[in-house]
């Protein structure tokens, strides 16, 4: 059983500058991913790819021994985020000879998974059979019952109906916010995809406290606090 790990982080952003390597808890927020990679001891490659020459030498500086350089048409605001690491995983099996048969992203932005996550969420698509797994934390909102759209009309709708009435959002289908933490895919259908939901992909559930996906200057606060109050043992 081969796997790879990438972290894939660009220059840009438009949410926090420099985000990737802006600094938290002493060290750039990538270096955060790449230690937590480093800490599962699973990986036979950690790759990152990025646009950046700063990114690329903090995980040079890590002893990351995988460094892909992402096109530049991958590294717009509107780039999806799978053909990147499809990129990525592409380079290092050039690079390396080794086909993967577990591939592994996780997210730069989301450092507050811990190792039990990412080991666990490994495990559960490895002893599954189906494609892939994505992670994400249960629902504040529920387009059930307290999410609503506007018709063309521009009058106000449920995003999603039932035959019967919903009075209270505990009674209402359980909901999930992908938190863009960790995704797994096993070989067969990765790259062969557009979409990393498939018709088979599986959940692992995290808790709202793992799951702050760095998207503004409010979240790299939560997060920061969150890190710090961890770092203390509070």
């Amino acid at each position: 059983m081969k796997r790879i790990c990438s972290i894939c982080a660009r220059a840009g952003s438009k949410g926090v500058k420099n985000k990737n390597i802006r600094m938290l808890l002493d060290k750039p927020l990538i270096a955060h991913s790449i230690e937590q990679a480093k800490a599962t001891g699973i990986f036979d490659c950690i790759a990152v790819s990025s646009d950046s020459l700063e990114i690329l030498e903090i995980a040079q500086s890590l002893n990351v021994k995988y460094l892909v350089n992402r096109p530049k048409d991958m590294a717009s605001d509107h780039a999806a985020k799978l053909p990147v690491i499809q990129h990525c995983i592409q380079e290092v099996e050039n690079k390396s000879g080794i086909k993967f048969d577990t591939i592994v992203d996780l997210d730069a932005t989301s450092p507050l998974r811990n190792i039990n996550d990412i080991l666990r969420a490994i495990k559960m698509l490895e002893d599954s059979q189906s494609s892939n797994l994505i992670t994400a934390s249960s629902a504040r909102r529920s387009p059930y019952f307290n999410l609503v759209e506007m018709d063309e009309n521009g009058f106000v709708r449920k995003s999603k109906t039932l035959d019967k009435s919903i009075y209270r959002r505990q009674d209402s289908p359980k909901c999930y916010d992908m938190n863009a933490s960790i995704y797994v895919w096993k070989r067969d259908k990765f790259f062969s995809n557009e979409s990393v939901l498939l018709e088979d992909t599986i959940l692992y559930e995290m808790p709202d406290n793992r799951s702050i996906d760095i998207d503004s200057e409010l979240d790299f606060d939560i997060v920061e606090f969150l890190m710090q109050k961890k770092a203390n043992n509070l």
